[in-house]
């Protein structure tokens, strides 16, 4: 599997690190954009360098690389998952403004019916936002704001990003054991833990 995982300036960068983590472990092929104030807030946010998170990808890219090949509809992907998303790269994908590589490859993903995942980050949302998501969620996209799930029982910061990273993976079909999963048995439902 090849995903596009792109990063914005949005609070947040520990998802879109925990995510590349995650993905090198299952064995994904990972094409990583990073915008300028993504890399601003990786600094700013974490322990870890820019350079350090570039490692965590397959390939990496400026997003001032327009001539990327996927930039392009016919170099093959799986989808692409934009984490996290500011509201800026979500209404420039909205309105198909490819003016850095994280909109033309998402404006890509769109065109060619791959799965788009926007882990969109925002607190609260104006009318805007919520016309921009709803626009893009009837163009395909999957608006996905990484919320705590209180029914996981998380403890830590860290258990809390596990679990939305565990979740955006289930979006592209994806196996794996991060998550607590709800199951039936004799009729009542449980969840189990992580492997």
């Amino acid at each position: 599997m090849r995903l596009v995982v792109a990063m914005t300036g949005a609070t947040g960068a520990t998802l879109g690190i925990r995510l590349l983590e995650v993905l090198a472990k299952l064995d994904v092929e990972t094409l990583l954009i990073l915008s300028d104030w993504a890399r601003a807030t990786i600094n700013l946010e974490t322990d870890y360098s820019v350079d350090d998170v570039r490692a965590l990808a397959t390939r990496a890219y400026s997003a001032r690389d327009l001539a990327a090949g996927i930039s392009s509809g016919s170099f093959r992907t799986d989808g692409m998952v934009v984490c996290p998303c500011s509201m800026k790269t979500l209404s420039a994908i909205r309105i198909g403004f490819s003016d850095n590589l994280i909109t033309r490859a998402a404006d890509v993903t769109l065109k060619e019916r791959r799965r788009l995942v926007l882990v969109a980050r925002e607190a609260p949302l104006s009318e805007i936002h919520l016309e921009n998501m709803h626009y893009l969620a009837r163009a395909g996209a999957v608006i996905f704001p990484p919320t705590v799930a209180y029914y996981a029982g998380p403890a830590t910061l860290d258990e809390m990003t596990t679990h939305i990273t565990g979740r955006v993976i289930d979006q592209f079909g994806i196996e794996h054991s991060l998550i607590k999963r709800w199951k039936e048995t004799d009729g009542e439902y449980t969840h189990t833990r992580p492997a």
